[in-house]
């Protein structure tokens, strides 16, 4: 069986004061949790969220790394600087890093081989625009994204990464794919994984989330589908008792 993964992806909020009240509200609501749970916090309060969360079950994750291991790339942070902060995952190719910030399918697989070889666990997002579904392409679409995120990615590192599937149409709008959508979608990618890799690879250690405004009204209908290993959480993630929601779903 496939251990569920919850992560909250706080994007650009919280200040360092912030973090240490939200953490400290967390950690008793999810400390019997079935799933690994992780927060996703931004660079300034890394260090902050590593420490609140020593000997709990909570992991911490950043929401981007460079490829580079240093150099002139002002205001990027590297795999190094994220290890030696005490940080396990990492988010890689969120589709605002690609809307906003330029990120392309190449530079995905570069940041996540980089993260891979300083030991962090990446979490590969995919996903498709309201146009692209609406002509038809999501399976094109997530399948190009993922063959292109794993580019040379040898087969042992398989259970050290996790892929989100995340319908950019659904990111901070609260419009949600129907729960079989995203099965049939993540079971798109899941095939890709099987034809990269090999079919029993693809089932057993491959874990897939959800991630297009899982909340916890949607939760138990999303995990309750086969193919959807868990979820990346945005705005439900920012309130200790909505994200304890979805992750005991």
């Amino acid at each position: 069986m496939r251990r569920p993964i919850i992560a909250g992806n706080w994007k650009m909020n919280n200040t360092i004061a912030e973090t240490k009240a939200l953490i400290a509200d967390l950690i008793p609501l999810v400390k019997d949790a079935a799933c690994d749970v992780v927060v996703c916090t931004p660079y300034t309060d890394l260090a902050a969220a590593v420490e609140a969360t020593r000997g709990t079950n909570i992991k911490v994750g950043a929401e981007n790394v460079h490829w580079a291991e240093k150099g002139a790339f002002t205001g990027e942070i590297s795999a190094k600087m994220l290890v030696e902060l005490g940080v396990e995952y990492v988010i890689i190719g969120h589709s605002e890093r690609r809307q906003y910030f330029g990120e392309t399918d190449e530079t995905v697989n570069m940041r996540v081989k980089a993260a891979l070889a300083a030991g962090l666990k990446p979490i590969i997002c995919v996903g498709e625009t309201l146009a692209e579904r609406e002509s038809g392409k999501t399976a094109e679409v997530v399948t190009r994204q993922t063959r292109a995120a794993f580019k040379d990615i040898d087969k042992d590192e398989l259970d050290n990464i996790v892929i989100a599937y995340e319908p950019v149409w659904a990111i901070g709008t609260g419009k949600t794919a129907t729960a079989e959508d995203a099965n049939d979608t993540i079971k798109v990618i899941r095939d890709t994984m099987a034809e990269l890799y090999c079919p029993k690879c693809a089932e057993s250690r491959v874990r897939i989330q959800y991630g297009g405004s899982m909340n916890p009204k949607n939760a138990s209908e999303l995990m309750a589908m086969p193919e959807i290993d868990g979820g990346l959480i945005g705005g439900a993630s920012l309130k200790a008792e909505d994200f304890s929601k979805v992750v005991n779903f």
